[in-house]
């Protein structure tokens, strides 16, 4: 083994062996940022990235796998990637199907497609539906697949349907104003029934949440992380949850 590999190899474990038993998160979001700028800086177009970044993923879960990590959301697709030149989003969305059908088809962990599937095209929505139909049945840790996502779109969609839903119930708008309660707001969440994310990972260097998960994030950690997506190491994972158990997580107290 090359020394520079072997000194990696050393620090990783340090890494692992440091967290020991510190408390880390049962839920992590990640914002795959920066396959677009990986690709340029190699001067190769937007799909090159946009598949090296999908192949990233399954060894990004593995990590998260043996850390003991229970839930992961991955955004793979925003609302506002929508309005990129309609050849770029065809091949983005062909490649998002692919993983996810590579991810299903290893049967190891749960998938489920949270995002305003009236979005997307309807083969897309087919493929996503039969992934996560094929891995129902699967005990181990949940993968959120974030696709058509955008956090005031979650919002809002969560507000019409809790509207809907009052109004199929017989109760006029204004009962529903004097009784909304901030739990009605998260029942009709895309990711309603789970626990909100402990830490986000945003990679690429970017400092901003860009809609990531809006609602859910207002006790979240957040760490950012200078790696585009595609170069995202190990490492950089366990530096992640190594700054995770260092903070004080007051949790709005």
């Amino acid at each position: 083994m090359a020394a520079p590999a072997l000194l990696y190899r050393l620090y990783e474990r340090r890494l692992m062996g440091g967290l020991g038993s510190a408390d880390l998160p049962r839920h992590i979001g990640v914002m795959l940022d920066g396959n677009r700028r990986w690709a340029k800086e190699l001067g190769r177009n937007a799909s090159f990235g946009h598949r090296r970044g999908a192949d990233k993923i399954n060894e990004f879960l593995t990590w998260c796998d043996e850390v003991g990590v229970q839930l992961v959301t991955l955004w793979l697709l925003s609302t506002d990637n929508l309005k990129r030149a309609r050849e770029e989003i065809d091949t983005l969305l062909e490649i998002i199907a692919a993983a996810v059908e590579r991810l299903a088809a290893a049967h190891t962990w749960r998938l489920k497609t949270v995002g305003n599937l009236q979005m997307l095209p309807e083969p897309f929505v087919s493929r996503m539906e039969a992934a996560e139909s094929k891995t129902s049945d699967v005990k181990g840790m949940q993968v959120n697949i974030a696709v058509g996502y955008g956090g005031r779109q979650e919002i809002t969609d969560a507000v019409r349907s809790l509207l809907a839903e009052q109004a199929t119930s017989g109760k006029t708008l204004a009962e529903v104003a004097r009784s909304i309660k901030v739990d009605d707001i998260t029942d009709h969440l895309y990711t309603k029934g789970q626990p909100d994310p402990d830490l986000v990972i945003r990679t690429s260097g970017e400092q901003r949440m860009s809609g990531f998960m809006l609602w859910q994030t207002v006790h979240t950690e957040l760490y950012f992380c200078e790696a585009y997506w595609p170069d995202f190491r190990k490492v950089d994972f366990l530096r992640a949850l190594r700054d995770y158990t260092q903070r004080e997580r007051r949790l709005g107290r």
